[in-house]
């Protein structure tokens, strides 16, 4: 198993990443909440408390913006958010009650009172309703998170007697955990995850018995069986109900118990499952996508669906990113930090406002973008997935690092061989494949550094100081330069960016079986579908001639270079545009999906190109 053993010591991202978080920390940050009068956090006050029952989810901001917050406040020193947090936290400490309950809920609403088996329904949703074991997940998270990088016994303490609590409902109350849930109790067994991040941090034994004892009832609920249908191969939309964020969520907590217990069989569940949702449940942009004629937008489309409108949720993205960092971090394979990257520099930046507040609940690969209303679970969500990316860049370890995401900007590590060390990268990546590292280090020293060659970047190459290196460069590989470092050196990495053509189909095959038992299969439904991208990036274009959604386009018979062309770039451009030229019409420009339409609610993005069905022969 591998597993890194440090972060860098400080890191300061530029380009469109480094954009990204400096907005998301003036804005969502440091104005959603602020104190005990942030409506997020008065709804912890006791007399809101004392009368709700409408079972709603909205407590989970609170632990959400603590996580965020305190990841971001760690990283840029700001005094005003620390202030903030610490306020905010101390706040929650004073609210928790005897017990240990910390949530939104009337005394006869909460997650200990026993109540009627919930009826038969698609989702199992409980009656009424509750999210109150979720909610506490996020406090759990939340605190943790702060205790970490302004450590207090206060808030370690506070997240162990959420913990203790739910530890004595489950266990000496009796109660189901999946009773507490919907989509047949997910939302509710998401506290695997939480009960972990306690059992790291204190190494106390009662949290994994709490973390096993949540899969146990999981995998026992024959609507979930959350391990046995993973280990079987089922798809993801067949586990429960599907919904993409609650079970990649679940699954973000069983790779945590492969790495508190290293039973083999969890890791397995979870790489089937990652396997799955990456063959067949993704958007081009890297999102979990869903919704197709369902009742429920949030839902993994049945295998083998392709739809042009299909929805992103913004939180389905942070558990897919989540999820990838844990097995990066179990693995230490490339092929996680490349879907990281295209979900973050497509899906999530596409669904992110440059002020910093806005996010889309839902995004689309063909469609209207559309900033969501205040309590949207997904704001909270998209700020937090902001802020797993700063430590995802570089991965330290004890023989060298390993160089994950390429971005303009500067990192500082400590390496036992070599002191402080100090990797800068100078690059317009992603719209420009050429990277320069410029070391500096405190004394000289052998150690690896491994760059990640992307799976398109066909042809790159790799020099040190000047000279083409004798790496082995394989495309989604790292490639190992072990040397003895000094202060000066440089590293030059081409990823050529070829633009990249991708092909879908919308389609409907009828079987039957003829009367001798043969099969019999007639394709009744088919529509083509183009899409391009160019490095990381997705490209989109607006509304066709400023009013159409939709039409069909008409290519030229040969490769894609004889109607794909790359414009130059202006210098108010953030990557080059890419024209389309068919036949009978005029040209198309795309430019990247995340700022297509100039990233204001209402813009229109189409991504994927109907093609003009093939004439009868």
């Amino acid at each position: 198993m591998t597993e890194f053993a440090f972060s860098p010591i400080r890191i300061e991202l530029h380009g469109p990443l480094g954009e990204a978080l400096r907005a998301n920390a003036a804005g969502r940050l440091s104005h959603f909440i602020v104190d005990e009068t942030s409506p997020a956090i008065a709804i912890f006050g006791a007399e809101h408390v004392a009368q709700n029952r409408e079972g709603d989810w909205y407590g989970e901001h609170a632990g959400k913006w603590l996580y965020a917050a305190a990841k971001s406040a760690a990283r840029t020193k700001d005094p005003q958010l620390i202030a903030h947090i610490r306020r905010v936290a101390d706040f929650l400490v004073a609210r928790q009650d005897a017990d240990g309950y910390l949530g939104t809920y009337a005394p006869e609403r909460r997650f200990m009172i026993k109540h009627t088996p919930k009826p038969k329904s698609w989702n199992g949703e409980p009656v009424p309703r509750t999210w109150d074991i979720w909610i506490h997940a996020y406090l759990i998270l939340g605190f943790v998170e702060v205790n970490k990088h302004f450590p207090d016994a206060r808030y370690l303490e506070t997240a162990r007697r959420i913990g203790d609590l739910c530890w004595r409902t489950l266990g000496e109350g009796g109660i189901d955990i999946c009773e507490l849930g919907n989509h047949h109790g997910m939302s509710a067994t998401v506290l695997l995850d939480a009960a972990l991040e306690l059992y790291f941090v204190t190494n106390e034994q009662r949290y994994l018995d709490l973390a096993l004892l949540i899969l146990k009832q999981a995998d026992a609920n024959p609507d979930l069986a959350l391990l046995t249908k993973a280990l079987a191969g089922a798809d993801a939309s067949e586990i429960a109900t599907g919904k993409a964020y609650q079970l990649i969520w679940n699954f973000v907590g069983l790779a945590k118990l492969y790495r508190a217990t290293g039973e083999p069989e969890y890791l397995r569940a979870v790489e089937n499952l990652w396997a799955n949702i990456r063959e067949h449940h993704l958007s081009l942009g890297g999102g979990p996508w869903g919704g197709v004629a369902h009742r429920s937008r949030e839902v993994f489309n049945a295998p083998g669906t392709f739809f042009p409108q299909a929805y992103v949720e913004t939180c389905s993205t942070l558990a897919w990113i989540q999820l990838n960092r844990e097995l990066l971090a179990i693995t230490g394979s490339p092929k996680y930090v490349e879907e990281i990257e295209r979900s973050a520099y497509n899906d999530l930046l596409g669904a992110f406002a440059p002020n910093g507040e806005d996010w889309c609940y839902y995004s689309y690969a063909n469609g209207k973008r559309v900033h969501t209303t205040y309590w949207r679970c997904c704001k909270s969500s998209g700020a937090m997935a902001l802020e797993e990316l700063p430590t995802l860049v570089y991965s330290p370890q004890s023989q060298g690092i390993a160089v994950n995401l390429y971005a303009p900007g500067t990192a500082t590590f400590a390496l036992p061989q070599a002191g402080e060390v100090v990797i800068e990268q100078e690059t317009r990546y992603p719209f420009d494949g050429g990277i320069r590292l410029r070391l500096a280090l405190e004394r000289p020293a052998r150690f690896a550094l491994r760059l990640r060659i992307p799976s398109w970047a066909k042809n790159a190459t790799i020099q040190v100081n000047g000279e083409r290196a004798a790496a082995d460069v394989r495309l989604g590989d790292y490639a190992t330069l072990e040397r003895e470092w000094r202060t000066g050196d440089s590293v030059v990495l081409d990823l050529p960016m070829t633009p990249q053509v991708h092909y879908r189909m919308h389609r409907n095959v009828q079987e039957s079986r003829a009367p001798d038992g043969s099969p019999v299969q007639q394709e009744v439904l088919r529509q083509d579908y183009l899409a391009i991208m160019r490095g990381p990036l997705v490209y989109a274009t607006g509304l066709i001639d400023g009013y159409k959604s939709e039409e069909s386009l008409l290519l030229a018979q040969g490769p894609p270079e004889q109607w794909l062309r790359i414009e130059p770039v202006s210098n108010e451009e953030e990557g080059p545009t890419i024209v389309l030229d068919p036949e009978r019409r005029t040209p198309l420009a795309f430019v990247p999906y995340y700022r297509a339409g100039g990233r204001v609610d209402d813009a229109w993005r189409l991504t994927w190109m109907p093609l003009a069905p093939e004439p009868r022969s």
